[in-house]
């Protein structure tokens, strides 16, 4: 992977910016849905059931904090124009209050308990991980994200653009606004775009696999709702389905050096036709399994395991 990623590192120096047109790559342009904006106090746009429901329920709790934070505003103010000094030459002299007592105390649990009951079920279902329809391995490395697509036997590296890896230094140059547009980007997405870009289909339950080959990092897509730290030696999964077609951007949201920064997330949501299409030059591109063949070994794998079962049946 070390040798890999020094090769990677040199290419673009001698190809120029060939290397991000991507020859022959189906993929075409999308709409940047998923990317921070100057000055943005919300969420990005929602597109999966999980960010959607996170976001939800975010707006619920914050009404519930106002409501408690302008609730004992309101005490204060009654406490301080009621009770003080000039209304109160002689302070009254006690040490409880039974039904106040009673009152903080079940009030907060009840409030507590109304609250998990909502933000439990969101958890859980970010939690429990569903059969996927596609698998994707991701690692990060300092400082940039690798992605195996092992149901089909490839894998690619991807590099912020600008990084050193593409012939950058981590500043917005000439040269990078024209690896920018090579690529299909503005110099508004720099710091965002990588040279390649994890593809998949729009409406699909895809499972991502997160793991670190260095130092813990974290895979992160505000859009989908997700975010799985990647520890090295553990493999976490997260799941999403995204509802919309378009170009999400991500960051590495741990600390994990000085080139922390530096090491974008790049997803592209597109139809089922196109990712077959996609699926079909990655494999070609980066050396995979053809899908005929991974289709052939799984209806093996169903069919023997489906005569063993029979087996199992009529002993």
């Amino acid at each position: 992977m070390r040798l890999r990623t020094l090769m990677t590192a040199l290419f673009p120096i001698f190809m120029g910016h060939a290397a991000f047109a991507q020859e022959g790559n189906p993929i075409g342009d999308l709409p940047i849905i998923g990317a921070p904006s100057d000055g943005g106090v919300g969420f990005q746009p929602a597109v999966t059931s999980i960010a959607a429901d996170l976001q939800w329920l975010d707006g619920m709790v914050l009404i519930i904090i106002t409501a408690i934070t302008l609730f004992v505003i309101g005490l204060l103010g009654v406490v301080v124009v009621k009770f003080n000094h000039v209304r109160n030459k002689t302070p009254k002299a006690f040490t409880h209050n039974t039904p106040i007592e009673i009152a903080w105390t079940i009030g907060p649990i009840v409030i507590l308990i109304f609250i998990g009951a909502f933000s439990l079920p969101v958890l859980f279902n970010q939690q429990e991980i569903p059969e996927a329809d596609v698998t994707v391995k991701t690692t990060g490395y300092q400082w940039y994200w690798g992605y195996e697509y092992v149901d089909h036997g490839f894998a690619f590296d991807s590099y912020m653009i600008g990084s050193p890896a593409t012939g950058g230094d981590n500043r917005l140059t000439d040269e990078v606004v024209a690896q920018l547009q090579d690529a299909g980007y503005s110099e508004d997405e720099f710091r965002l775009a990588t040279d390649t870009a994890m593809v998949v289909p729009i409406g699909a339950t895809v499972v991502v696999q997160v793991t670190g080959a260095d130092v813990i990092h974290s895979w992160t897509v505000p859009s989908f709702g997700v975010k799985q730290d990647a520890v090295p030696g553990r493999l976490a999964e997260l799941w999403f389905e995204a509802e919309e077609e378009g170009v999400y951007f991500g960051q590495c949201s741990e600390l994990c050096g000085i080139a922390h920064a530096y090491m974008p997330i790049t997803v592209k949501v597109v139809s089922q036709d196109e990712y077959e299409a996609w699926l079909d030059w990655a494999i070609a591109e980066y050396g995979g399994t053809p899908r005929q063949v991974a289709d052939a070994s799984d209806t093996g794998e169903g069919e023997a395991a489906r005569l063993i079962e029979d087996g199992e049946s009529a002993n």
